[in-house]
């Protein structure tokens, strides 16, 4: 990982609302501006932004905020203290580091980038910017995934022998052709990178680095770029291997997002439709935690879960002084790392040792 040399040079905010503009009103971006509503004691939403007039419009009625149809146009004239990309992925990169050039902490949807040097060069450009890098990771924040990782933490699996994530969702063609950046290499990436980038995220966040990955990757029903379907062997530096399976052509709707871990001393698997359900949880002594299990799971509609406002909680708090990032650009170019491992071995068609070379 490129070393940290960060010096944040803004001073928290104080005695007043944080203040956020929005870049890309479409899908995700209703997400966020649900968790900044909820947040609106501490928070709010001076400027929105978006290409497509139609979704501009739309936003600005529901927020209320500024409307600008680019992003030099916002900087002009916002007085946000972050700008949040909630864009095609492909374009992150770009402007995220026009952002910190104007002197705003960035915040950005997953995945960060879908180019690993493009990854690094957000990290250093907000670097020299002074600047925060904030990278969106909300499903961290699920109860399910916190008991799973307190649990890895505090050594109850013992060893870890074995380590699989299962993601078993749909997305038609009409998706797809939904907008022209949807299933491209270029600015989306596929069922790896977009769908399932935060189960890739698990990987590492909950498990520890990983040793090197092979994987394949076939587009095998949809009319798109990349892959719609894609499994991968992982081995971890703590000598643990397990499999990432990932598909977006299960019949009829999203079926499974799950993680199971296999050790000397328990066995847990969290499911669902997105790991927000605990079906199994045994280990060999009991635990205080053990008590939180019944309540742990919850229902969603959403494979986006609810874990938006508690990923914007530490945001503001950070923003006031008051925390400091639980992720940034830093821990998102994990992910990423991972991920750009995962498509440079089914390319290759060998085993990618990690980490990658900076």
């Amino acid at each position: 990982m490129i070393e940290s040399s960060m010096l944040i040079r803004k001073a928290p905010v104080a005695d007043r609302k944080v203040r956020f503009a929005v870049v890309g009103c479409g899908r995700i971006a209703n997400s966020h501006f649900e968790a900044i509503k909820k947040h609106e004691s501490r928070c709010e939403v001076t400027d929105v932004c978006d290409t497509d007039p139609q979704a501009l419009d739309a936003a600005v009625a529901r927020s209320g905020a500024r409307g600008h149809a680019n992003l030099t146009a916002l900087l002009a004239t916002t007085t946000a203290d972050c700008v949040v990309l909630t864009t095609p992925s492909g374009l992150h990169p770009a402007q995220a580091i026009e952002v910190a050039r104007s002197g705003r902490d960035v915040m950005t949807e997953k995945p960060m980038a879908t180019r690993w040097q493009d990854g690094l060069a957000m990290v250093r450009a907000c670097d020299e910017a002074g600047v925060r890098l904030f990278v969106v990771k909300q499903n961290r924040r699920n109860r399910t995934l916190q008991l799973l990782k307190q649990a890895v933490d505090q050594g109850r699996f013992g060893r870890i022998y074995m380590v699989n994530v299962n993601v078993f969702w749909t997305r038609p063609q009409a998706y797809y052709d939904s907008a022209a950046w949807r299933g491209t290499w270029e600015f989306d990436g596929g069922a790896f990178m977009n769908q399932a980038s935060h189960y890739v995220d698990l990987l590492d966040w909950i498990c520890g680095p990983v040793e090197s990955v092979m994987a394949y990757t076939g587009t095998l029903a949809r009319n798109i770029e990349v892959e719609d379907t894609g499994v991968a062997a992982l081995k971890w530096r703590n000598g643990a291997m397990g499999t990432i399976n990932v598909t977006m052509l299960t019949y009829p709707k999203n079926l499974e997002g799950s993680i199971t871990i296999l050790g000397e001393k328990g066995s847990v698997r969290i499911g669902g439709v997105a790991v927000n359900e605990i079906k199994h949880w045994e280990f060999e002594s009991e635990h205080p935690m053990d008590a939180q299990i019944a309540d742990a799971s919850y229902q969603t509609t959403s494979v986006y879960g609810f874990g938006h406002p508690l990923y914007y909680d530490n945001v503001i708090n950070t923003l006031l002084g008051q925390a400091t990032p639980e992720t940034d650009g830093r821990e998102g170019l994990k992910s990423l790392e991972l991920l750009i491992a995962m498509y440079m071995s089914s390319r290759d068609g060998k085993r990618i040792p990690l980490p990658l070379s900076y």
